[in-house]
């Protein structure tokens, strides 16, 4: 036997042992195709395992479920709208057969009556393709649990199955649930209107409540998942203890209720959202009411948003504010009144034998119940009745089209389960100004409600205050809000208020959304994908404190239109002329004592390169390039050497000449015969070229860019990248010739005047050693722009120094005493310092 066979066969002897014969009106209607129902009429949340034993329960010994006798009576209202008032089904009579489930204890033996024939025989068959069970399809149940354990017995038969209420969202998966469409939207969209319900206050520190059931722990991990990247944190999350049978509450589940009530007075979040079914939280909230907990949003899924019995706790209005999804609010004409009708027996249709009862199919106070609820089920809107009255027509739209039916009449065939399952997935049609046809997952799109409970009588008490899109996934229509907090203030609910523009979150604990707020420094700016750091700006840019973003800095060099700028460049061009001027001069007079004592031909050497020098301050202004960088570091500053160099050799020469020469004639015969200053010259030229090429190699000659330190927001565009070292390498070996030119001058204070540049060299080297000083100790300090245009400014000075002050008492002396520029005269001058030495 195979093993479908044995299932078949254990369910048969199964449905023998559990039927029994009750009868009601209210479940039974005879007709040419019938219904299967299955609605929670009670409910016992523990769920009895109903397998342990061969006993079905009685579920009217449970609490009765107000709103599953609401889905009942639409059901049969629906059937009855069909049979009476509509041209669907012409000369076919539609009958059911409903059976309370008590949500989940009562799920077998229904499934089995409405699978089997009309005598109870369930025959076991190799193919079922032309079996025809009780049913054409069944309505309900109204929880993902009974579902799954209904589905997978009708889905051997691929018996249709459309459900009303339940949201799983594993009911999608067709390979397990092939037979089972639904008139609601999944648990995706009702979660993710919840999501977006949060972010449109600004909520991002909510509490979480579930029940200890499938719903709860599938409805609380889906929205885990929504709340990824959503920057909403759980302060905590709790698991609400199961009910007992008819509420009773027992000693743990009370201490349990107590302890997450306190914790909600606790937390600093006020924002409760509950994934629980309805029968659920009645204790829960009695326990909130008892120890007067106020100021919260209570968020609700779809379970409980608009349970009746729960909005009939008015106390429950001093708690807070009631926020939900639902259903569209969708009114059915006439079934307001249909719905406290109790049905009367109606005679057996012609050729029908009335179908035989089965359990379940009582509830002494559900009429009673229903009309006491009456009023709020009228002003609620019929919200998820549509989706049973729907159902309903969508079967019925099935069998129109598998019947061939036309305005007239309809073939009476039979009708194989597997084929009305096929054409319900094809229906399309509208009904209320709704358009019904289900997609390929099975579920009928349509948006839902967000909705506030009010307990104004004269008003819808759950009144509409958004709509949830489901293809464009967002809240529209969003009404105001009335809410329980003093002036209507919208209720805050974060760990931490927003940050201000450009400040950065220091996480605080655990959660992400707890966090400080700490300033972005000067420099750094808050990248909007990166809330917790600042981010450095790039090189050449900027920011300032709480900035978003960097901007580009100026570039500051020394510019011509500057006015230092200027005066240093007047300054060049007068010494520039002024040393061509003493050149000039010099070429005429060459051959005079004045040219000759001055040092004859090194005069010339000591001129070109100060004119040079000069040519090359105009390097010193404008954006710098590598080429200039190279002439400062390297042209200007071998000049400057050669120049320094032949001054320190001509003191040397004057001391040698007038003190040494009688003292150690071998080495000044030595001195003159090879040449001595210009090989020294040559020799501290070599040496400077060896130094300004390792500095070139070392510092580079590429312009660089600093930070002004006066000014961030100004980048120094320089040669020089370190302008100490840099400066030390370059005018280290000009000091120390310097200091030997200052010496050898001071000792040759006493010569003849005419001889004697004493004072002048004395002087320019103090004048070059003071500056270098104080150059060095400027730059230690600051390293602004003014370090570029004082670099200069010393430069030029120094020029000046050597053109004017050692050159210009000789030109004055030629130009203006010209008897004093005698061989007779600078005889007579040495004759005259010899005799006074001796």
């Amino acid at each position: 036997m195979r093993p479908q066979a044995s299932v078949v066969c254990f369910l048969f002897f199964l449905l023998q042992a559990l039927t029994e014969s009750t009868k009601n009106s209210d479940f039974h209607l005879a007709g040419d195709y019938l219904l299967g129902g299955l609605f929670s009429l009670h409910a016992d949340m523990k769920g009895i395992v109903h397998l342990n034993y061969l006993q079905v329960p009685k579920c009217k010994e449970y609490e009765m479920k107000v709103l599953g006798y609401n889905f009942m009576q639409a059901m049969r209202f629906a059937v009855e709208e069909i049979n009476n008032h509509s041209s669907l089904l012409p000369g076919i009579l539609l009958g059911y057969e409903m059976v309370d489930v008590c949500y989940i204890s009562n799920n077998i033996q229904p499934v089995l009556y409405f699978l089997a024939q009309e005598d109870n025989f369930l025959p076991i068959q190799d193919d079922y393709s032309s079996y025809v069970p009780r049913v054409v399809a069944v309505i309900g149940p109204d929880n993902a649990e009974s579902i799954s354990t209904v589905a997978n017995l009708l889905s051997l038969f691929r018996l249709p199955q459309i459900t009303y209420t339940a949201i799983s969202d594993d009911l999608r998966d067709k390979q397990r649930f092939p037979a089972v469409l639904r008139t609601v939207p999944r648990a995706e969209h009702q979660i993710k209107a919840l999501v977006l319900l949060m972010l449109q206050y600004s909520w991002n520190w909510i509490i979480v409540l579930v029940s200890n059931d499938d719903y709860g722990r599938e409805n609380s991990q889906l929205l885990n998942k929504q709340l990824v990247g959503q920057d909403i944190c759980i302060a905590f999350q709790e698991t609400l203890p199961t009910p007992q049978p008819n509420l009773v509450m027992t000693a743990y589940e009370q201490e349990r209720l107590e302890a997450i009530v306190d914790k909600l007075k606790e937390s600093s979040a006020h924002i409760v959202v509950l994934l629980s079914p309805d029968l659920g939280l009645y204790n829960f909230f009695h326990e909130v009411l008892r120890q007067n907990l106020t100021g919260t949003v209570w968020l609700a899924s779809e379970s409980w948003a608009i349970d009746p019995v729960l909005h009939n706790l008015t106390e429950l209005r001093y708690t807070g504010t009631f926020l939900g999804v639902a259903p569209p609010s969708v009114p059915i004409p006439r079934f307001s009144k249909f719905r406290v009708h109790r049905a009367q027996a109606q005679p057996p249709t012609p050729n029908k034998t009335s179908p035989p009862a089965t359990c379940n199919q009582e509830c002494d106070t559900c009429l009673d119940t229903t009309k006491s609820f009456n009023s709020i089920l009228t002003l609620s809107g019929e919200r998820v009745v549509y989706n049973v009255y729907s159902a309903v027509y969508a079967v019925a739209y099935a069998l129109h089209s598998l019947l061939g039916c036309n305005e007239s009449s309809c073939s009476k065939e039979v009708v194989y389960p597997w084929k009305l399952l096929q054409e319900i997935w094809k229906v399309n049609f509208t009904l209320l100004g709704h358009q019904i046809s289900f997609d390929e997952e099975g579920d009928l799109p349509m948006g839902l409600d967000i909705i506030q409970w009010r307990w104004d009588l004269s008003q819808n008490p759950f009144q509409s205050v958004a709509f949830y899109h489901p293809a464009q996934e967002q809240l529209v229509n969003v009404s105001p809000i009335y809410w329980s907090t003093p002036n209507n203030m919208i209720p805050l609910s974060m760990c931490s208020k927003s940050c201000r523009t450009g400040q950065r979150k220091k996480p605080v604990g655990l959660h992400p959304c707890c966090f400080e707020c700490i300033d972005c420094l000067p420099g750094s700016f808050l990248n909007q994908s990166d809330e917790f750091d600042c981010q450095p700006c790039p090189k050449y840019e900027w920011s300032h404190r709480n900035d978003i973003s960097c901007y580009k800095r100026r570039l500051a060099f020394l510019e011509w239109h500057e006015a230092p700028t200027l005066i240093v460049a007047v300054l060049a061009s007068l010494g520039f002329l002024s040393t061509l001027a003493v050149l000039v001069v010099f070429c005429r007079h060459f051959q005079t004592p004045m040219v000759r004592s001055a040092g004859g031909p090194m005069c010339f050497l000591m001129l070109t390169p100060l004119l040079v020098a000069y040519l090359v301050v105009p390097v010193y202004v404008g954006r710098p390039t590598t080429l200039t960088c190279l002439c400062r570091q390297a042209l200007f500053t071998l000049c400057f050497t050669i120049c320094i160099s032949c001054i320190t050799v001509r003191s040397f020469q004057i001391v040698c000449i007038f003190k040494m020469a009688h003292r150690l004639p071998w080495a000044y015969s030595y001195w003159v015969r090879y040449h001595g200053p210009y090989v020294f010259v040559a020799v501290i030229t070599v040496l400077k070229v060896v130094i300004v090429v390792g500095n070139v190699l070392v510092t580079t000659t590429i312009p660089t860019i600093r930070t002004d330190p006066d000014d961030p927001n100004i980048m120094i565009l320089s040669c020089n990248p370190n302008y100490r070292s840099g400066l030390l390498l370059n005018t280290g070996l000009d000091s120390v010739l310097s200091v030997v030119g200052f010496s050898f001058a001071y000792m040759g204070k006493e010569l003849p005047t005419n001889y004697n540049e004493a004072k002048f060299i004395t002087l320019s080297m103090t004048f070059y050693f003071i500056s270098f000083v104080f150059l060095c100790t400027f730059m230690s300090v600051y390293q602004g722009v003014m370090v570029t245009i004082l670099d200069l400014l010393v430069t030029v000075f120094n020029l000046l120094a050597i053109s004017l002050g050692y050159f210009g008492p000789k030109c004055y002396m030629i130009l203006f005493y010209p008897e004093r520029n005698t061989p007779a005269y600078f005889n007579s001058m040495i004759q005259g310092y010899t005799m006074r030495r001796d």
